[in-house]
């Protein structure tokens, strides 16, 4: 009697067991759900230039808004930060950045630094060449790329000029990527999108933190400047609110000094990857665009054969990933498709098994916001990278989250990659809420062409079940998972073939997780289909 009730609770344990383990790509494509939330957006207002956490804390040439970048392989990375102050007006001198000299020490303990490494040193400006505009000149911006480390190991470090009193940081501390190879892996790699600086931006840093990522890919959307006007007026919909009274699309730069105080915490002792966004763009005089982005940032686009900061490469163990941009010339004969070719035929899938691409703008959203936007990026790529076994992708721009099946050209396969959107880490613009599968609102077939390639990508779809149509009739079979929510992910690989996603959305707990799954490779399976497709243009 007493060993049929034990065998009972055996296998009602087991049972419970198997219901709390994540789903698997390895049973093949999960049917399409729909989670509708009812959420309180709450704070979605950015912080005011009276926050304590956006205000310069710095004096003299102290550094501030110190960040960590990784370099193409786990045995270099970027130190970044800013020293002196920005200036705003309609009359602006840039500093000299030969000024201050752009210093790291470092060494595997606080109290001895006794490595140095120096780097360049550069100042931008936004210039609008129209009368009661204000303009704009930041402060310092210092890179500085520290080579010959060890790879998965904690390093200590000061940046800042030693020859100038109190121009040193305080001593910060990293670690580097674990060494490139099929057993080694990032503990936790946390993808944030569309991140701003709202106090809905606030909750997510705070959960993001809280799950101690080893690296951050920040894919695009980042400060959000271009939603105010030169005097500091913001506000949630630009064109709406000041698009027929400008005559050019105005920033308020300070903003994006603001960002990078609030994120110094994070930047300063967790590497973070980032790719542009269209908020990036920030057009002034001249039609200079992305000068912000450009200069704040470090990307490894030189170690990657690059050369470019819109689309770049680096290992982190076991995983190779690239950073595409939706915003550059992607065309089949242009630099970006031309590099990535060249950078896919490099990688070793026995070194680095997983194969991770991010960037902007979703190829596989069912939200009518931005549906089928960047169609003619996703028509001229993603052969290219299915033939080479893209195995995940992370885009975010749509202002909500979803993930799919695997898919290829909008067919259900095996052997595609899972694409997954993470597009609202607490922006103040408008989160999506409406389907364009929703009655009603499949929106007019129109794809904004990138600006280096003309024609006209976004046509009715030839086969399947929308055959003829624009738009599916419902939530489409890629479409595995989809809700309105703030958030973040996290990817653990595991192994050469298991990575488990989760999505931690605000509203919930600490540490627990809205939608997860086991991702899944199958070489064995998809080697041979890969290969069979691989494109011969453009070459």
């Amino acid at each position: 009697m007493w060993w049929g009730s034990l065998r009972l609770l055996l296998l009602l344990a087991a049972a419970v067991a198997a219901a709390a383990e994540p789903a698997s790509t390895l049973t093949g494509p999960s049917r399409p759900v729909t989670v509708t939330l009812r959420e309180d957006r709450g704070h979605a207002v950015d912080l005011p230039d009276t926050d304590p956490r956006v205000q310069r804390r710095a004096t003299g040439w102290a550094p501030e808004q110190i960040a960590v970048a990784l370099s193409a392989a786990p045995t270099s990375a970027w130190v970044s930060w800013i020293t002196g102050e920005f200036q705003m007006g309609g009359t602006v001198k840039p500093l000299d950045p030969g000024t201050v000299a752009s210093v790291v020490r470092y060494g595997l303990a606080a109290d001895s630094l006794v490595r140095q490494a120096t780097g360049d040193a550069l100042v931008y400006s936004q210039l609008y060449p129209f009368e009661g505009l204000q303009n704009y000149t930041s402060g310092i911006i210092h890179h500085v790329r520290l080579q010959g480390l060890e790879p998965a190991t904690k390093y200590y470090y000061q940046c800042g000029d030693p020859a100038l009193p109190g121009a040193m940081s305080a001593v910060h501390a990293f670690r580097t990527m674990p060494a490139v190879g099929p057993r080694s892996y990032p503990g936790r790699i946390a993808v944030v999108g569309d991140l701003g600086l709202t106090y809905n931006t606030t909750s997510t840093v705070d959960h993001m933190a809280s799950n101690r990522p080893d690296l951050v890919l920040l894919l695009g959307d980042v400060s959000y400047a271009n939603l105010y006007l030169t005097n500091g007026t913001g506000a949630d919909c630009y064109s709406c609110a000041f698009g027929k009274s400008t005559p050019i699309h105005e920033t308020y730069q300070p903003r994006w000094d603001y960002w990078g105080r609030y994120m110094e915490a994070v930047t300063s002792g967790t590497p973070m990857v980032v790719v542009e966004g269209n908020h990036e763009i920030e057009e002034q005089i001249g039609n200079k665009t992305f000068a912000a982005y450009r200069s704040r940032f470090a990307f490894p686009s030189t170690e990657s054969g690059s050369f470019s900061p819109f689309y770049y490469s680096f290992d982190a163990g076991g995983i190779h990933f690239v950073m595409l941009g939706a915003y550059a010339d992607y065309g089949r004969s242009g630099e970006q498709y031309r590099w990535l070719e060249k950078d896919l035929a490099k990688v070793d899938r026995s070194v680095t098994p997983w194969l991770v691409a991010g960037w902007h703008a979703p190829w596989y959203t069912t939200y009518k916001a931005h549906y089928r936007e960047v169609e003619c990026m996703r028509v001229a790529m993603e052969e290219l990278l299915y033939s080479h076994g893209l195995d995940i992708a992370f885009t975010g721009h749509v202002h909500a989250y979803e993930r799919s099946n695997r898919v290829f050209n909008y067919t259900l396969d095996p052997c595609g990659a899972v694409h997954i959107s993470v597009g609202d880490g607490g922006n103040r613009e408008k989160m999506a809420t409406t389907h364009a599968d929703e009655p009603g609102h499949c929106p007019e077939p129109r794809a904004k062409p990138n600006a280096f390639i003309g024609g006209f990508c976004a046509f009715n779809f030839t086969s399947g079940p929308a055959a003829g149509r624009f738009c599916w009739d419902r939530q489409p079979d890629y479409s595995a998972y989809r809700e309105s929510s703030f958030g973040h992910g996290i990817l653990e690989v595991k192994n050469e073939t298991h990575a488990l996603w989760r999505w931690h959305r605000n509203q919930d707990m600490y540490g627990s997780a809205g939608d997860e799954i086991y991702i899944v490779r199958e070489p064995h399976r998809c080697l041979h289909k890969h290969n069979s497709t691989r494109p011969t243009h453009g070459r």
